[in-house]
């Protein structure tokens, strides 16, 4: 596919997930396959801020963890034939080196840069830097494969 960018809506085509879980908002500067950047506006309202952690939010880790995943699994979607994923899911298998090194406040923009290092069958292995306004938030490895619906 020749798509640089691609919106919500066509996320919500290609990965399950839905309010409040569906974190990304859209993908750019998409390399099919290889490489794109997620953007996830952290809002205040976010269904994790009451709780974590009253008075001073802070986006929890595990979420940025998620966000990249849900960022790979669209990136590997959107480039794979339709016919190919069709009835299929990209399920995260492991999570590597991940660092969390600024909090990330809510009222920002959270820019995902990721890349797929490699892919072996249905196996994918990836890597990614979170950052806010250029400053570098949180970076990880992780590892997903695709796998057919039930």
């Amino acid at each position: 596919m020749s798509e640089t960018e691609i919106d919500k809506k066509k996320i919500e085509s290609l990965l399950p997930h839905r309010q409040p879980m569906l974190l990304i908002d859209k993908l750019t500067k998409i390399v099919p396959l290889k490489s794109a950047t997620a953007v996830m506006h952290v809002k205040k309202d976010g269904f994790y801020v009451q709780g974590h952690f009253p008075g001073q939010p802070v986006m929890p880790g595990v979420l940025i963890v998620e966000a990249f995943g849900q960022a790979a699994a669209a990136l590997t979607a959107h480039g794979i034939d339709p016919k190919e994923y069709a009835n299929k899911l990209v399920y995260l298998m492991s999570v590597d080196k991940a660092r969390f090194r600024n909090p990330v406040i809510p009222d920002c923009e959270l820019h995902l840069e990721i890349e797929a290092i490699r892919s072996h069958g249905r196996v994918w292995k990836y890597k990614g830097v979170a950052k806010v306004e250029g400053q570098k938030m949180a970076d990880a490895e992780w590892s997903a494969t695709i796998v057919d619906k039930k």
